[in-house]
Order: structure tokens, then C-alpha cells, then sequence
């Protein structure tokens, strides 16, 4: 499970060093939260939040370099101009002038399941084109307007209203990303299912949990775990461990390493683990696998 140390932006802005720079804050509960900051040049840089945030420059003339959750990059901003900060994803942020922006952040915990009750369960935050830098956009300036306005109001209309300013600025988000509001039906977009492979080979000596994967794909666990199968043909708990034992049947075969060290090295805690999910994938011990291939080496050989 992913494990962040602030719960929010807000929460983040309220309770580090930064909480000086903060000129306004706004909220719309667990719907959305608006800051004003103006900061001097230097380290901006965040931890992974569970937040996607909208930045907007509101002096014009903000150079900024480093990485958002794209690629890297380093620009100058225009007055109005957004940056878009992906969710679970530590950014490096270095701003070399001072700067005063507007940041609307949207709690991906309430965003992801509105989205996926509006789009059969088959939304997902795929806004990589636009991690990459600064970009202007009309039509969410006047929605970002509206929010700042919205959020001085309380009671239940004023709420709904945020709800859907901010449903508009996400499907702007999505127009001008180039990402579909429902990728193919039933199965994950081919970058989530590239990562989430990546994840698992990268981290077999780790029990990485299913709540992991969904939140790098930007996914809830039962809509991940759905269409991972769909995807891969298996769900992921069996799919890792077809990727464990194939990773100790090469280890088996190419070094002399002990039975022990080798299920440590693909995540069991054990070699009686390892020789209880051997015995049930391959119908025979790991010792006795190693003896009959090497056997069989030497027969052709």
C-alpha cells in the first residue's frame, strides 16, 4: 500500500515550512482545495501526494525546471499559464524567480470513484502530456475563476457547483491531454499494463501489494485488479507468482545458490514457502527440479 507522509496538499502546505507562503486558502470538503502561494525563487520540489494539482501562474514570467510526473523540462510561463502536478508522484520542481500561483487540488480518493461511477469503472488519470511543462488553456481559466468564487460559499449547492466546475476542468484536462474518458472497454491502457508489468519483475523480492499497482496505474484497487485480469489473462497475485517461479526455476538452473536464499530472492519468506508453491506449479520440490534439469543437461550434453 502506498504510504504518503501528508494526506493532502493542503494538509502538506499547512503543516511543512513552507506554511508561511500560503496567502489564501480555500476547500470544498473532501471535493477540492484552492491555495494562493507566493514564494521566493529556489527548491520547490513535493513529496507523492495523493492529490493531482492544477498550478497557475497568476504574475506571469515564472521560470521553472525539473519534472512534474512527465518528462523533464524547463520553461517560462506566461501570466495564466498551468502546470499539472501528478498524482503519487514526488516532483522536482526548481523555480528561479519569485513567483505567486494559484494550485487547485483534486483528492484523487473522491475524483476516482465520481469518474469511474460516470464512466462505467474505466477512468483513469492518464494525463502524461501535460506533466511535461507549461500549457494555457481558456476554458479552464474561467472554470479555475468560478472554483475561487464557488469555494467562498458554503452549503450543499455551492458544492455541487465546485463538483462540477471541477468536472469540467478534468474533461478539459482530458481534451487537451488527448486521453479518453473511458479507454478501451474491460481492459488496462497499454502504459498501465507496460508499468504494472515493469513493477512486479522490478520488485519480485518485495510482497508489492495490489493497492501499489492501482494507485501507480491511478486506479482503485477492485477496478485495477479487474482489468489487470482482462488485460494479462490472470490477476495479479496469480500473475506474480507465475513471475516468481519462473524467476527461481532460472535461478535453480543457472546458479548453486541454496533453495533459502533463492525464495527470499522472489519474495518468500521461506524455502518451505517456496517448496509448498514450487511443488503445486511445477508438481516437484525445487531441489528435485535443479537435480532433474541438470540431469538432463548432461544427458544431451
Amino acid at each position: 500500500m502506498t504510504v504518503h507522509a501528508y494526506p493532502s496538499f493542503s494538509r502538506w502546505y499547512a503543516e511543512d515550512h513552507r506554511a508561511p507562503y500560503v496567502r489564501t486558502r480555500k476547500s470544498q470538503g473532501a471535493v477540492l482545495d484552492l491555495l494562493e502561494i507566493e514564494r521566493p525563487a529556489g527548491d520547490c520540489s513535493g513529496p507523492a501526494l495523493p492529490d493531482l494539482i492544477l498550478c497557475q501562474d497568476a504574475l506571469g514570467g515564472m521560470r521553472v525546471k525539473g519534472n512534474l510526473g512527465g518528462t523533464n523540462f524547463d520553461e517560462t510561463s506566461e501570466r495564466g499559464g498551468f502546470f499539472l502536478i501528478a498524482p503519487n508522484f514526488a516532483n522536482r520542481i526548481v523555480v528561479e524567480t519569485r513567483h505567486r500561483i494559484r494550485a487547485l487540488a483534486f483528492p484523487l480518493a473522491h475524483w476516482q470513484r465520481l469518474l469511474d461511477e460516470a464512466t462505467d469503472a474505466r477512468f483513469s488519470f492518464d494525463f502524461r502530456e501535460l506533466h511535461s511543462g507549461t500549457f494555457s488553456a481558456p476554458s479552464i481559466q474561467s472554470a479555475f475563476q468560478q472554483l475561487w468564487c464557488l469555494c467562498d460559499e458554503e452549503g450543499t449547492a455551492s458544492r455541487l457547483m465546485a463538483q462540477a466546475a471541477g468536472c469540467h476542468i478534468i474533461a478539459e484536462l482530458c481534451r487537451i491531454s488527448g486521453a479518453p474518458l473511458a479507454p478501451a472497454k474491460g481492459g488496462l491502457a497499454p502504459w498501465v499494463k507496460r508499468r504494472s508489468l515493469e513493477l512486479m519483475r522490478a520488485r519480485l523480492a518485495e510482497d508489492i501489494s495490489l493497492d501499489e499497482l492501482a494507485a501507480e496505474a491511478q486506479l482503485s484497487p477492485c477496478h485495477f485488479a479487474r482489468m489487470f485480469k482482462h488485460s494479462v489473462g490472470v490477476p495479479p497475485r496469480v500473475y506474480l507468482t507465475q513471475l516468481r517461479i519462473e524467476k527461481a526455476c532460472e535461478l535453480l538452473e543457472a546458479t548453486d545458490l541454496p533453495v533459502t536464499e533463492i525464495a527470499f530472492d522472489v519474495g518468500y519468506s521461506s524455502n518451505q514457502v517456496l517448496a509448498r508453491v514450487f511443488q503445486k506449479h511445477r508438481r516437484m520440490s525445487p531441489s528435485l527440479y535443479r537435480r532433474s534439469v541438470r540431469d538432463a543437461s548432461r544427458t544431451t550434453a
